[in-house]
């Protein structure tokens, strides 16, 4: 059994939803990310998303953007994500890890290659933002040959059809995007959330994972009675502009800061 299942089948057990914070590698240093990546996991993390960066991240907003163009400013590479999560298995071998990007950088280094040197690191699964299942046939079999868990996302948009075939391809969770619209917008209708989870769920047994704005405690715990778990990325990445995080002082407010929302993140998806 995989990391990600045997995560979701504890939480299931204990009634407990999943807390996935999203952090883009290297942003704003490199030298924060694993400290962070550790702190997050102490402040109720069940699962973390890493992401790698890319020069025209579409589907992401503004905060985002800036944290792949901050990323990238330090040259990052899918090899300095994979040799990051090495680190992080050093002295954490059972928080899963998702890496999250897109396709250019995966089809520049091959399927099969991105693959192995992946599972060789530690990821567990794989979200890729613009590789949709219908076009994955060579995709999935590369993931699963390594036994890593493609992940794919959904939107309000999704039809029954799309719906079906994600099922056919996909491992790990099912990724809801919760809004028509890019990382960091704002307007959530938690009803409308539930009536597409109900529908995913008639085609599809993974777990179900909502991210899109997701923005405090009370928004968490909104959208986890309904899921089970919560993708929070924007209302974290902001904190990273909190000053440059070039010394260590700096580094250390940035990561209480963060360790900050999700210890009440935490607490109001187990109050549930």
């Amino acid at each position: 059994m995989s990391r990600l299942a045997s995560c979701f089948a504890a939480l299931k057990q204990r009634s407990r939803k999943a807390l996935i914070p999203y952090v883009m590698a290297s942003d704003p240093t490199p030298e924060i990310t694993l400290p962070l990546m550790h702190a997050m996991v102490e402040a109720g993390a069940d699962i973390i998303e890493l992401g790698a960066p890319f020069s025209d991240p579409m589907a992401d907003g503004p905060v985002i953007q800036l944290a792949a163009e901050r990323s990238l400013q330090h040259d990052t590479s899918l090899s300095d994500v994979f040799a990051l999560v090495e680190t992080f298995r050093q002295t954490d071998d059972s928080t899963p890890i998702i890496v999250m990007g897109y396709l250019n950088p995966i089809e520049v280094m091959g399927y099969q290659r991105f693959a192995e040197r992946a599972a060789a690191s530690g990821v567990d699964g794989v979200i890729t933002v613009d590789m949709p299942p219908v076009e994955a046939g060579e995709y999935v079999p590369a993931l699963k040959s390594q036994g890593l868990d493609p992940i794919f996302l959904l939107a309000p948009t999704s039809t029954t059809e799309r719906i079906k075939k994600l099922a056919d391809v996909a491992s790990g969770f099912v990724y809801y995007v919760s809004l028509k619209g890019v990382t960091g917008a704002a307007s959530l209708d938690v009803s409308s959330v539930e009536e597409k989870v109900v529908e995913i769920r008639q085609h599809i047994e993974l777990p179900i994972g909502v991210g899109f704005g997701i923005s405090d405690a009370g928004s968490a715990a909104k959208v986890a009675s309904c899921s089970d778990a919560v993708v929070v990325g924007s209302a974290i990445v902001k904190k990273m502009t909190l000053n440059d995080g070039k010394t260590e002082p700096e580094r250390t407010i940035i990561i209480k800061e963060i360790s900050d929302i999700l210890s009440l993140m935490r607490l109001a998806l187990d109050s549930l």
